[in-house]
């Protein structure tokens, strides 16, 4: 095996590197996680992931702990409701959406994100996760990498893989290609306890996902495991628009006006969420990475997920993504099909570039379809055609 006797350092402790992690130790590798998160009750952030057949659950599958995902899945959370500005409802798929169809290709279960790290956390072995890792930066050191972490901390590793996320501190070690701005923005807000503190809207989701549309304007939200709800602003605007809107983030009553002066056509009820949100907000200027990206392949060094492919959220790739790049890397890492790393590295990223750019294409069109004038109208067309 080419990674034999080889110490690998994946940074980033999301679904991709703990994935990642989980299926390198199947096959006997020595891998490391390094995350920043202080440690493991650090809260999770983010939206239910829906995971997809051929890759979040092709890669639990391999992982070896698919019967784990059943037992923590949300049921139900994956149904969906499509409403104009107004709060009406024109699409509901609460009658007719199966429970569970686990092996049915358009299956997509949800699960919190906070649940799925402690699975994934709990199927490696003892000590993988150095918390605390904060990376700063690296150097060559003979055949391998020198770390080093904010906490004043350093480690050596043989084989390096970026898991860092959209801004990721690694891959301008791999390559200077930048991502676009897609000119769309995202306005995060998180609500615990739903039921009490936001009940019209808790009652209004039934434990599912709301994607409301109207005036070129988002609201997304969903249903979380433990009873909060997150939602999401979503709106064309200027890249710089977060730093440059003068809002104060922890300010509820700022935010709430804001989106009344900004989506003035949108119904009272969607109030409710900006009034009982956690603070502060969080602005998310949505990027993508070029669809013709390439680089040229190094023997210690690599990238997945968000590092590699940063892509906005509107076809819910992004985790499933990085849960397929883990699977296709930890396949090539440890194949005996190649005689060298250099090779077995370019044919994984080779693969991962073309099918990522593909999943990037069809996010940016389908959010450029969510915020045109008739998002409504064809989102229903693409909601009812499945």
């Amino acid at each position: 095996m080419l990674i034999y006797n080889k110490s690998i350092a994946i940074v980033g402790g999301g679904p991709g590197g703990l994935t990642l992690a989980r299926l390198l130790q199947l096959k006997g590798a020595d891998a490391k996680v390094y995350e920043r998160d202080f440690d493991k009750n650090a809260r999770v952030q983010g939206s239910p992931l829906d995971l997809h057949h051929d890759s979040g659950l092709a890669a639990i599958r391999k992982a070896g702990l698919l019967e784990e995902f059943k037992k923590n899945f949300l049921t139900g959370a994956d149904r969906e409701l499509i409403m104009n500005e107004q709060a009406k409802i024109f699409f509901s798929d609460h009658e007719t959406k199966v429970g569970e169809n686990f092996g049915h290709e358009h299956f997509r279960p949800e699960i919190d994100r906070g649940t799925l790290r402690q699975i994934l956390l709990e199927s490696l072995q003892p000590e993988t996760v150095v918390w605390n890792s904060h990376f700063i930066s690296m150097e060559k050191e003979n055949e391998g990498w020198r770390l080093y972490f904010k906490n004043g901390s350093s480690a050596y590793a043989d084989i390096v893989i970026a898991s860092d996320g959209a801004n990721s501190k690694i891959r301008p070690y791999i390559t200077d290609i930048k991502a676009f701005y897609s000119g769309i923005t995202m306005l995060e807000g998180n609500i615990y306890n739903a039921k009490e503190t936001a009940p019209n809207i808790n009652t209004l989701l039934k434990g599912g996902k709301i994607m409301a549309f109207g005036n070129e304007k988002n609201l997304l939200m969903g249903q979380k495991g433990n009873g909060d709800i997150g939602f999401y602003a979503s709106f064309k605007s200027d890249e710089k628009w977060s730093s440059t809107n003068g809002l104060d983030y922890s300010d509820k009553t700022q935010v709430l006006e804001w989106f009344k002066t900004n989506y003035p056509e949108w119904n009272q009820i969607w109030y409710e969420l900006f009034e009982n949100a956690e603070t502060p907000f969080v602005p998310r200027p949505i990027y993508c990475m070029p669809f013709d990206q390439n680089w040229k392949t190094q023997s210690n060094l690599t990238m997945i997920g968000d590092a590699a492919h940063v892509m906005p959220p509107f076809a819910g790739e992004g985790a499933n993504m990085a849960m397929l790049d883990a699977l296709e890397l930890s396949e090539c890492l440890t194949s005996e099909k190649y005689n060298i790393l250099t090779e077995a590295i370019s044919v994984y990223e080779k693969n991962m570039q073309k099918r990522a750019s593909i999943a990037a294409k069809e996010s940016l069109e389908n959010g450029k379809l969510m915020h045109s004038e008739n998002a409504l109208e064809a989102m229903l067309g693409f909601f009812n055609s499945h």
